[in-house]
């Protein structure tokens, strides 16, 4: 642990100050597997046709039994749902149509009871239109108490050009400054650097920003009270405007660590950010590389039916053209910056974008390729609800609740009702097909927990094998050394090595639909010995002093442990 405050003491200097150190990182962050939930979308007790908190409770064996010991909700705060939830207009309640605070203390109490965390989506950059805080800020008068939680200009005729600024109608005199839909009013941090030809763009220190945090802090303290775990962040690093650098949005949450790590030491903060090498030493305990909006990654599984961004080759697909270079480097990077401080994580998916399986990735096997690099990399898997199954990224599927994105990018279709069992509704549900939430998956053959469950080949079996391994072994654990050793400019296969103390594995994967091998530096291995993949087939690992050689078959993975 002394380790861990003077690394962090020597990398907390945000912006040129010096700050405190950060407190440290709760220990069961080192064997947590999160499984994310999309609550509409998972499981109906009440014949609704949505999910709800009831489905999430009945379900948590069924978690626990894939390898997760850790939950990451999509909000389940009450909303106008115009943008899947995202539009809160209400931090402290549960939304009637998921259950009730009640409800949710319950699901926190089963979770903890299973030796399980739950942790909430807590969107701090915005609320909806139609949040009371907003409503009152629209009013004439802009000495309310909720006047400055906004931003808004000084005339309805002023709209900044190209800008972020909502035309608005309301009584106030002013337009308004939105964070992602015009449905989404940005809080008000305040401005890195306020223009001066701008009198409504106020300092970070201005009683209106201050006043918004202190609000922050008090919904975090309002549900870690009552005994959830943590909280991912929505869009973490665009509280603060006209912020180069996010320099003064580091502060922010460097302050926020501060004060939450002290409150609630064996609390989690996770950012949507995409750049841990900001954000960590900000003061979150995981950020993620996203599938988009991080240099490498989307040539790694965006193909040209993904949400947003389009390509029509990647990695990992069975053409075998894709490259890993962009990603080995710039992860590389990201993990020496934030090194002991955090832990940076690779989701299978999420409800943003493609899911692994998708377009000409849909072969079971092709997926049990890309789960075993995703789930022996470092930092901390996340596992999006159903892509233990292969359940598949629908594109084309019908807009609900603000599902489109941008253009040609509709959400929906990763959004889809977790595939129980077979039957009309695939046991989501035992209400009426039509009222589901979004239409499920319309192939008769479609992947459902029922009918792998007791599958050993199985896609959900082989996520579950791979999870035992891990958290087994603390090399492929989430601190285990990482280091490339095959030739990132002969990406097939991609081969890695993990290790600690003396235990070392071997990790080989090729996507591609051919016979491949690679070169390595010798190990000086007295022994190799298979012990997970796709099968031994076609798989030769051969030792020698002047190098080790691997060759795997077409669409195949492997994990090698080393013995000297």
């Amino acid at each position: 642990m002394k380790k861990l405050f003077l690394a962090a003491a020597a990398l907390s200097m945000i912006g040129g100050t010096q700050a405190q150190p950060l407190p440290g990182l709760p220990q069961w962050l080192d064997t947590a597997v999160f499984y994310q939930i999309y609550p509409a979308s998972f499981k109906d007790t009440d014949s609704d046709g949505i999910g709800d908190l009831g489905g999430i409770i009945s379900k948590l064996d069924y978690i626990r039994s894939v390898g997760a010991n850790a939950i990451w909700m999509s909000p389940v705060f009450c909303s106008e749902f115009r943008d899947g939830g995202y539009d809160v207009t209400d931090f402290y309640a549960v939304a009637p149509r998921y259950g009730t605070n009640a409800q949710l203390v319950e699901l926190v109490r089963k979770a903890h009871d299973k030796g399980m965390k739950v942790c909430l989506d807590l969107v701090a950059g915005h609320t909806s239109d139609k949040h009371p805080w907003f409503l009152q800020s629209m009013q004439a008068g802009t000495d309310l108490h909720y006047s400055d939680y906004y931003i808004w200009t000084d005339s309805r005729e002023t709209l900044p050009p190209g800008s972020y600024y909502v035309k608005s109608d309301a009584p106030r005199d002013g337009n308004y400054l939105k964070n992602f839909f015009d449905c989404q009013p940005a809080l008000n941090y305040g401005f890195a650097r306020p223009n001066p030809d701008n009198p409504w763009e106020q300092p970070v220190d201005a009683p209106g920003p201050q006043a918004v945090r202190r609000e922050l802090k008090n919904i975090i303290a309002f549900w870690m009270d009552k005994g959830v775990d943590g909280f991912r962040v929505d869009m973490a690093h665009s509280l603060i405007k006209n912020d180069p650098g996010h320099i003064e949005t580091r502060r922010l949450w460097h302050e926020m660590r501060e004060w939450f790590g002290s409150r609630y030491p064996e609390g989690v903060l996770i950012s949507e950010w995409s750049r841990p090498e900001e954000a960590i030493p900000a003061g979150f305990h995981i950020d993620f590389m996203m599938h988009f909006g991080v240099p490498g990654f989307p040539s790694l599984f965006f193909n040209k039916e993904g949400v947003e961004i389009k390509q029509d080759t990647c990695y990992f697909q069975t053409l075998g053209g894709g490259q890993i270079r962009e990603f080995v480097e710039n992860y590389r990077c990201q993990r020496e910056k934030t090194l002991g401080l955090g832990h940076i994580a690779l989701p299978t998916a999420n409800h943003d974008c493609q899911r692994l399986s998708c377009g000409d990735r849909t072969d079971p096997r092709q997926l049990k390729v890309a789960m075993t690099f995703l789930l022996t990399m470092p930092g901390v898997p996340f596992v999006y609800y159903g892509d233990e199954i292969g359940m598949r990224y629908l594109p084309d599927w019908p807009e609900k609740e603000g599902s489109i994105m941008g253009r040609n990018a509709n959400r929906s279709g990763s959004r889809t009702p977790m595939q129980w069992t077979a039957g009309p509704t695939a046991g989501f549900s035992d209400g009426d097909s039509a009222s589901l939430y979004l239409p499920l998956d319309p192939d008769p053959l479609r992947p459902t927990v029922a009918a792998q469950e007791d599958d050993p080949v199985s896609l959900l079996n082989y996520v579950r094998g791979l999870l035992a391994l891990r958290k087994q072994s603390p090399a492929l654990a989430t601190r285990g050394d990482w280091q490339m050793i095959s030739d990132i400019d002969r990406p097939y296969p991609m081969v890695y090595e993990r290790s600690a103390g003396s235990e070392r594995y071997v990790v080989a994967v090729n996507p591609a639909g051919r016979s491949v091998e690679a070169l390595l530096p010798a190990s000086g291995a007295a022994q190799v010995r298979y012990v997970y993949g796709t099968g031994d087939k076609g798989v030769h690992y051969k030792t020698g002093r002047n190098g080790d050689r691997i060759k795997l078959g077409p669409v195949s993975a492997a994990v090698f442990r080393l013995v000297r």
